[in-house]
C-alpha cells in the first residue's frame, strides 16, 4: 500500500492496515473502498438532513458537496445521519421537552460513531438550534480535526408588502387571540413565513450558533450568514475537503482552536449581535467538553464592555440575509477586531489566526444592519446575568430590543407552560403583573422547553413593555422582550423559584444585575421546609434518563 497517507490515519490505521484487518478491509471493500483508499485518511460526514425541518431539509445537497471534495483531497468519506427536532413544529406542545435533550443525543451519537469506527476527521453539516452546538460539542469531546459547515438561514417571507418570518406567526396568535388579527389573516401569514428551506431568518439560536462556531473558529470564514438557498453553500461545502487535509496533515484539532480566547471571542460576537440566550447555555456546554474554563458570569462581565451593534431580529428590523447582503459576519468581526474588542491570535480551522483571516476584509458596517463600534445601538452586550435571591446561580436576560429594564410587581405562579399560555390568551395577565413558570428546568421539565408561545403571545397582545416573565425553562432565540430564563437552581432542585407564591412582589433591575423576591430570608427558609419535590411522570425512556443525568443550566445543562 501507498506510504503517502499512512502519517495522516493517526485513528483509522487500526482498522485499515495489516493482514489481521482484512475482514475489516472486507466489509470497507463491500461500501466502495479499492486498494488505494485503504491507505487515506478516514473522514466522518454526519449529515443532519432530515424532512421534520425547513432548517435541515436541504442539507443532502450540502453533505454529497462535502464527499465530493473530501475524495478530491484524497481523504475516504463516510457518509451517516442523526437525528434533529424542529422546535418551532414542537413549541407549545409536550413534544417540545425533547428539544434540549436531543442535543445530548446528536453529540453522543456522532462521538459514537466516530470513536466506533476510528474516523481520523470529522465534518458536520447542520442546520437547526440544538443540532449545531451538539456538534460542536462532539468534536470538542473527539478532538479529531474537524469542521462545521452550516446550511444556511431561510429567507424572509412577505405578507401584504411587509417581510414576516416565525417570530411573526408566535405573535400573531396572540393577537388574533385578542381579536385584532382577522383568522384570514393569521391563516395568510401561516401560507408565507416560511418560504422554504433554511434555519429561521433572524438573529435566533440558530443563526447566533452558526455566528458563535465561525467566530469560535470552527467553520469557514464568511459561512455563517449565507442564505440556505445560495449556491455559495455548495462551494463552502466542496472547499471543506481541502480545509480538512491540511487540519489533518498540521495536526490541527479543535481544543487546538477552542481555546479561552476563542470562547471569548464567540462571546463577545455574540453579545454584539444581541443573540439568543440560548447561546449561554450552549456556549458552556462546548466549552465543558473542550475543558475550557468559561462560567456564566464571564457572558455579564464581557457584556458590560462589548458594545451591541447590530439591528436584527427579533428586537431589530433585519434578518441574517441582511448581514450576508453587507458582507457577512466578517464586516462585523472586523469592526470588533479594529476596535481592539476581539484577540486576533487565535488559531482557526484554515490553519490561519483570525486576524489573518480577516485581513483583506475592507467592507465596512453600513449603518444600518451593522453600526459602528464608535456609534453603537448601546454601549454594552445584549445579553445580562441576573442573580439574587431569586436566582443565586444566576439567570439569563436578553436586553436587546426592550427598554424594559427594571420592574417591581405581584408574581402569577404557573406550574408548566400550558397553563401560562391560557392565562395570557383568555386575558388574565394584566399591566404589571410577573409571570413564574417553574419546573421547567432541565430536571423538571424534564428538557426546559422554550417559551415562545407564551412570550409571543405576550408580545402579541401588547404587554412586552409592561409584563414580566420569568421561568427556569429557556427561550427561543425569537423571544424578546423583558424575558428571563435560566434561573436556576430550577424548582425542582429546591431552587427559590420554587417557594414563590401568588402575590409576592419581584423585582427586577438590569443595572444592578438583580432579581429578587420581596421576602425575608426567615419566611423563605420556611417555605423551603414546607417544599416538597415535585413528582415527574416520565418513569423511563430518554426523558427520565435525561432528567437523572442533566445537571443546572447555570453551567449549561450538560449531562454526566
Amino acid at each position: 500500500m501507498s506510504q503517502k497517507h499512512l502519517n495522516l490515519k493517526k485513528k483509522s490505521s487500526v482498522v485499515s492496515e495489516g493482514p489481521n484487518r482484512a475482514p475489516a478491509r472486507s466489509m470497507l471493500r463491500a461500501v466502495g473502498l479499492k486498494d488505494e483508499d485503504m491507505s487515506k485518511p478516514f473522514v466522518a460526514v454526519a449529515n443532519l438532513s432530515s424532512d421534520v425541518t425547513p432548517c435541515n431539509v436541504h442539507l443532502d445537497r450540502l453533505a454529497k458537496k462535502v464527499k465530493s471534495g473530501l475524495k478530491d483531497e484524497n481523504s475516504v468519506p463516510f457518509l451517516f445521519g442523526t437525528i434533529t427536532i424542529s422546535d418551532g413544529i414542537s413549541m407549545g406542545t409536550e413534544g417540545m421537552k425533547a428539544s434540549l435533550v436531543s442535543r445530548e443525543v446528536i453529540a453522543d451519537s456522532i462521538e459514537t460513531v466516530c470513536f466506533g469506527e476510528s474516523m481520523d476527521g470529522l465534518v458536520v453539516v447542520a442546520a437547526c438550534d440544538k443540532n449545531m452546538p451538539a456538534a460542536v460539542m462532539s468534536m470538542a469531546r473527539l478532538n479529531i480535526p474537524s469542521v462545521f459547515v452550516y446550511g444556511g438561514a431561510i429567507l424572509p417571507g412577505n405578507f401584504k408588502g411587509k417581510d414576516i418570518n416565525i417570530q411573526d406567526m408566535y405573535e400573531a396568535v396572540g393577537a388574533y387571540s385578542q381579536g385584532s388579527l382577522s383568522l384570514d389573516d393569521l391563516i395568510g401569514m401561516e401560507k408565507v413565513a416560511c418560504p422554504g428551506e433554511g434555519a429561521c431568518s433572524g438573529m435566533f439560536t440558530a443563526n447566533t450558533m452558526s455566528t458563535a462556531i465561525e467566530a469560535l473558529g470552527m467553520s469557514l470564514p464568511g459561512a455563517a450568514s449565507i442564505p440556505a438557498v445560495d449556491p455559495r453553500n455548495e462551494e463552502v461545502a466542496y472547499q471543506v475537503g481541502q480545509t480538512m487535509y491540511h487540519l489533518l496533515k498540521e495536526d490541527i484539532k479543535p481544543r487546538d482552536i477552542m481555546t479561552k480566547d476563542s470562547f471569548e471571542n464567540a462571546i463577545k460576537v455574540v453579545l454584539s449581535m444581541g443573540g439568543s440566550t440560548n447561546s449561554v447555555l450552549h456556549l458552556l456546554a462546548i466549552a465543558h467538553e473542550a475543558k475550557v474554563k468559561i462560567t456564566i458570569d464571564d457572558f455579564d462581565r464581557l457584556s458590560r464592555s462589548t458594545p451591541y451593534i447590530t439591528d436584527l431580529r427579533p428586537g431589530g428590523r433585519y434578518v441574517m440575509s441582511d448581514v450576508d447582503r453587507i458582507g457577512g459576519v466578517k464586516v462585523l468581526m472586523k469592526e470588533l477586531l479594529s476596535s481592539g474588542i476581539l484577540k486576533g491570535d487565535v488559531m482557526t480551522i484554515t490553519g490561519k489566526t483570525l486576524e489573518e483571516n480577516l485581513k483583506d476584509v475592507q467592507t465596512k458596517p453600513d449603518g444600518k444592519v451593522i453600526y459602528n463600534v464608535s456609534s453603537p445601538r448601546s454601549n454594552t452586550g445584549g445579553l445580562v446575568i441576573l442573580k439574587g435571591n431569586l436566582a443565586p446561580e444566576g439567570a439569563v436576560m436578553k436586553v436587546a430590543g426592550t427598554k424594559h429594564l427594571n420592574h417591581s410587581g405581584p408574581a402569577k405562579v404557573f406550574d408548566g407552560e400550558r397553563k401560562a399560555f391560557e392565562a395570557v390568551t383568555s386575558g388574565k395577565i394584566q399591566s404589571g403583573d410577573v409571570l413564574v413558570l417553574r419546573n421547567e428546568g432541565p430536571k423538571g421539565g424534564p428538557g426546559m422547553q422554550e417559551m415562545l408561545a407564551v412570550t409571543g403571545a405576550i408580545m402579541g397582545q401588547g404587554l412586552g413593555d409592561s409584563v414580566l416573565l420569568m421561568t427556569d425553562g429557556r427561550f427561543s432565540g425569537a423571544t424578546y422582550g423583558p424575558m428571563i430564563g435560566h434561573v436556576a437552581p430550577e424548582s425542582a432542585v429546591g431552587g427559590p423559584i420554587g417557594l414563590v407564591q401568588d402575590g409576592d412582589i419581584i423585582n427586577m433591575d438590569v443595572e444592578s444585575r438583580s432579581l429578587n423576591v420581596d421576602i425575608s430570608e426567615d419566611e423563605m427558609q420556611e417555605r423551603k421546609k414546607a417544599w416538597e419535590p415535585p413528582v415527574s411522570k416520565y418513569k423511563r425512556g430518554v426523558l427520565a434518563k435525561y432528567a437523572k443525568l442533566v445537571g443546572s443550566a447555570s453551567k449549561g445543562a450538560v449531562t454526566s
